[in-house]
């Protein structure tokens, strides 16, 4: 897998990548390096375990909860949830250690592991590198310093955590939701529960697909990735607007009430002049990333609200916040971090916040996605390359050089290797549709020829 540790944890597919070998050793080789760290000094350590539904997460969460429970970790199994669940049961319940199971948008043969450190914030890169490289070391022949007798950790089953979690979902709404129809897909995920209860809560009336989870269906032709049935669900059902998530319900992407959808740019744009009327959008900033549209900037700019941009990555996002102190941020791909209130993307939250702000305007989610204008975007992914020759490779470098000079000031070009899969992708913005398209899949050729 080389580096175990992606932009989003450990991820690839269950069973053949990540195993459950992998998934103990990493557990145990992360309570090392905390205590290493001093984040157990004084106490039992305590963590907090969730999942999404694929069938993989079952054994796997197995063999997380034995490796942690070997190292001296009591363990909370708080079952399936979503991640940002299990982000803010890790802060809430004072858990020194949060570990959810997810492959997030990805299809079902795949897994991840994700580490929250206390606070329900991700581990720092250092924290990673150095859990990787203890793992390496006791994979290898070193054996691990085991707790015997009383120092064994014990495992709980925690079934609190969908109430607690929905009770902070609306207990941080500005209004109600009260006469908006909405459709929710909540893509066969970890959210198919928590979703729909906490729309219920705030008073809209709901629609649900994509809700019937059976370990196999996760992202299977819907939710965020897939918004087809959506769209026409909205259509059918005469909702006002339709919210969509992915498998570990971090991402929401939206649909208005004509079926057109919404996407992470115009989702902050919504809600950053909405913080900005309520006075919460701190220094009139919005943290983004590179591959965010062009329109989006052009459209806070005319508001007079700042974007500062990031490397791709909701990690990086937070960083930026966190270190400054911006209240929103997030990515085109529908991660939408409202810092006041999760400490990482929370797609439950952000359609909730979404609908909120069309309950509290009284104007339709199309005619409030229109303070932006989106630029043609070609996104083309190239699978079977070495991602790690982008930046060294002179056939690409020059292709991009010619590529920029087509576009001349009318668009822009973003080569990237994906953090969480084995392909490289391409982006090419254009204020004609034919230009990108074609410069794109020029480029994509070429990526394939120079990288293949």
């Amino acid at each position: 897998m080389g580096r175990l540790f992606g932009t989003d944890g450990v991820r690839g597919v269950a069973n053949a990548d990540l195993t459950a070998e992998l998934a103990l050793g990493l557990s145990v080789a992360a309570a090392h390096v905390l205590a290493e760290a001093g984040t157990f000094e004084g106490h039992r350590p305590t963590a907090v375990v969730g999942r999404d539904p694929r069938a993989s997460g079952e054994f796997l969460e197995s063999a997380v909860v034995a490796g942690l429970a070997s190292a001296g970790v009591d363990v909370l199994r708080v079952g399936v949830l979503p991640t940002p669940a299990v982000a803010h049961l890790t802060a809430a319940l004072g858990a020194d250690l949060g570990v959810m199971l997810s492959a997030s948008h990805n299809a079902m043969p795949d897994n991840g592991i994700k580490f929250f450190a206390r606070g329900g914030h991700k581990l720092a890169d250092d924290l990673e590198d150095r859990i990787e490289a203890v793992y390496e070391e006791h994979r290898t022949g070193a054996p691990w310093d085991r707790p015997t007798g009383a120092g064994v950790g014990r495992v709980t089953s925690y079934d609190q955590g969908l109430d607690q979690y929905v009770a902070h979902l609306i207990g941080v709404l500005p209004n109600r939701l009260d006469g908006l129809r909405i459709v929710l897909d909540e893509a066969h995920g970890a959210a198919a529960r928590v979703s729909p209860e906490a729309f219920a809560r705030a008073g809209a009336e709901i629609v649900t697909i994509g809700a019937s989870p059976d370990g196999l269906n996760i992202n299977d032709g819907c939710g965020s990735t897939h918004l087809e049935q959506l769209q026409a669900a909205v259509v059918e059902h005469g909702a006002d607007l339709g919210i969509a998530h992915d498998g570990d319900a971090d991402r929401c992407l939206a649909v208005d009430h004509t079926g057109a959808e919404v996407d992470g740019d115009q989702i902050l744009a919504v809600l950053a002049l909405g913080m900005r009327e309520r006075g919460v959008l701190r220094r009139d900033t919005v943290v983004a990333t590179v591959m965010s549209n062009l329109g989006f900037k052009l459209a806070m700019e005319r508001e007079g609200i700042e974007v500062l941009q990031t490397a791709v990555g909701d990690r990086y996002v937070l960083e930026e916040m966190k270190a400054n102190g911006y209240a929103l941020g997030g990515e085109q791909s529908g991660h939408v971090i409202a810092l006041d209130h999760a400490t990482t993307g929370d797609g439950t939250l952000t359609g909730l916040l979404l609908a909120a702000r069309v309950a509290e305007t009284g104007r339709t989610l199309k005619d409030l996605a229109a303070v932006m204008e989106r630029l043609p975007q070609v996104l083309i992914n190239v699978p079977d390359v070495d991602k790690s020759r982008v930046t060294t490779s002179p056939e690409l470098a020059a292709a991009v050089t010619e590529a920029e000079r087509q576009l001349g000031g009318t668009g822009r070009v973003l080569l990237r290797p994906s953090g969480t899969e084995p392909l490289v992708r391409v982006m090419v913005e254009a204020a004609d549709i034919e230009q990108a398209r074609s410069v794109a899949g020029r480029l994509a050729d070429v990526v394939k020829s120079a990288l293949g």
